[in-house]
């Protein structure tokens, strides 16, 4: 079995590749791309990490030729992919509270591609989507993959998986805007947020957010969470100004950072308990705020942060 990346979604680290083992080299060089791959179909690193186990595992009891393995490969982690949905999607219906993908700290690679742009925005736009249109949406408009392939990997017909693309296409575009924010805004947008909901300073909140700002917080049921989705500027702000009196509260910051794609930042409370604040900005206000606490899904970033 191949041992994991250190880091989920990079290439292989601190090992050299054997040169007569053509079949690992391979599967190393595709494996970044294959992880990607799985995070966006399933929203979860640790599950698509498995799924890539698998694919080794299948991979490596391939004996004959195969005319082009990155093709071959993006097959198996995508049928790997479909089968794990079914069950995942029937533990979200039984989930506590909002459900939010695992935070990915970083930009999306630039091979994934929607209009120059893979959001956490875009992740949930794709939970609307059906698992075949979710594949479809995603090896085609997102990693490139020609639609005679996409149409073999899913084993349908080009007419009936460009009809899948289509109809993903238009509910991601319904449900998702985006806003470009340059590194500096972004920084400085976390930052600003981070110590004016610390300290539940409403003034210098009111100046952050929209008027219509979204907060979804996802405890999994582990630990204290909202269950439900916490809409408008004026309950938010009531919210972050009652927390700041709160003992448990009072969080610190460990690292400003990029969560998958939208500004954000790693936080803990004195307690010890991380979280990944991700906020999505629109026209230079807050107009969305992710919160993930789940500690079953920051266990990448608390090694990440040595934690």
């Amino acid at each position: 079995m191949t041992p994991r990346s250190s880091d989920p979604l990079s290439g292989p680290t601190g090992r050299a590749l054997l040169p007569e083992d053509a079949q690992l080299a391979e599967f190393e060089a595709q494996r970044p791309r294959l992880l990607r791959l799985g995070y966006r179909m399933l929203g979860a690193l640790s599950e698509a990490e498995d799924v890539v186990q698998e694919a080794w595992l299948r991979w490596s009891g391939v004996r004959d030729g195969v005319a082009t393995p990155a093709a071959y490969l993006t097959r198996i982690v995508t049928r790997l992919c479909l089968d794990q949905l079914k069950s995942a999607r029937a533990r979200r219906e039984t989930y506590v509270g909002a459900w939010l993908p695992e935070p990915l700290m970083g930009a999306a690679d630039p091979d994934e591609t929607v209009g120059g742009d893979v959001t956490l925005t875009l992740m949930l736009a794709l939970e609307r989507l059906s698992p075949l249109e979710r594949a479809a949406f995603l090896l085609h408009d997102v990693f490139g993959v020609a639609l005679p392939e996409v149409a073999a990997t899913l084993d349908r017909a080009p007419a009936a998986v460009r009809q899948l693309a289509v109809r993903a296409r238009r509910h991601v575009q319904s449900g998702r805007q985006r806003y470009r924010v340059d590194a500096a805004e972004a920084e400085r947008v976390a930052r600003a947020f981070f110590a004016a909901s610390r300290d539940g300073d409403t003034a210098a909140l009111a100046s952050l957010l929209a008027a219509d700002v979204e907060l979804r917080s996802d405890g999994g049921g582990r630990v204290l969470a909202y269950p439900n989705v916490i809409r408008g500027a004026d309950r938010v702000i009531r919210l972050f100004a009652g927390l700041s009196g709160k003992a448990y509260f009072q969080p610190v910051l460990l690292k400003v950072a990029i969560i998958d794609g939208l500004p954000g930042y790693v936080s803990a409370t004195r307690g010890g308990l991380l979280q990944t604040t991700a906020l999505s900005v629109r026209d230079g206000r807050v107009a969305a705020i992710y919160a993930v606490r789940n500690p079953d899904k920051l266990r990448h970033v608390a090694a990440a942060l040595g934690r």
